[in-house]
């Protein structure tokens, strides 16, 4: 199952160019129209390079979000086209389906936060982390991706159809970044939207990532985005699993 997904993926490349379309279209607007505003009050010296700092582990969790979630629509693919069926008569274990969506969803996701990352550096992210930090910060994405690898998995099973999964997935790509630190500081937010925005998974995702990666204080944000990451993976497990037992039975 893992191999299929992994064929899907070089079969159809524009799967991957379109978990990375997005997010550098949001990052190149953002930096030229916004940066050099934003970056000044970052700091009494920003400019546009010191938003470009800022901005980049926002875009690439949001590339996380991105490369995850369209694992919804390939999931509510296959249940509505019968090929679960067909799976169940051949001597593949029933687990092997959902770990096959989640593996390649995670593969998928990962190219796109490379290939992000690469474009930051090429527009003038200047990261400070020792290769320590880096690996802390890949560790963070990789738990963030399956994590929402796992929840767009069960979004697909419960889904009716792949318009209705692909909908739900796309308020959680798009939504939930905005309304987080990834674009602007949450102090600088309406008091009932900060509120949201400190609370919700993106904002401790993000936040860790840009101190590991920039060199700032960490804090408690490691502790609360592994949190939530280990508590959407959870449910998101639970969720899938309950959604195919009931599908499939």
């Amino acid at each position: 199952m893992v191999g299929r997904e992994l064929r899907h993926l070089r079969r159809y490349p524009l799967f991957l160019v379109a978990s990375v379309a997005l997010p550098v279209l949001m990052f190149v607007l953002f930096v030229y129209v916004f940066g050099e505003y934003v970056g000044a009050g970052l700091s009494e010296t920003g400019s546009t390079s010191t938003y470009v700092d800022f901005l980049t582990p926002g875009i690439l969790v949001m590339t996380v979000a991105a490369g995850a979630l369209p694992s919804a629509v390939s999931v509510s693919t296959d249940m509505s086209e019968g090929i679960i069926d067909r799976f169940r008569t051949m001597p593949v274990a029933r687990s092997a389906v959902l770990t096959g969506h989640v593996v390649g969803g995670i593969v998928r996701t990962l190219l796109s936060a490379i290939l992000v990352t690469v474009v930051a550096l090429l527009m003038g992210f200047r990261p400070v982390g020792n290769p320590l930090a880096w690996l802390g910060a890949a560790g963070m994405v990789l738990a963030f991706a399956f994590a929402l690898t796992w929840l767009a998995v069960a979004i697909g099973l419960a889904a009716k159809t792949p318009t209705g999964a692909n909908s739900a997935a796309q308020i959680i790509s798009t939504v939930l970044p905005f309304v987080s630190s990834a674009f602007v500081p949450t102090e600088s937010m309406a008091t009932g939207v900060r509120w949201f925005a400190e609370l919700q998974p993106f904002t401790p995702v993000v936040d860790s990532v840009r101190a590991l990666l920039t060199g700032t204080p960490v804090g408690n944000n490691v502790i609360f985005a592994l949190s939530w990451c280990f508590a959407i993976a959870f449910a998101g497990y639970a969720w899938g699993l309950r959604s195919f037992r009931a599908t499939t039975a």
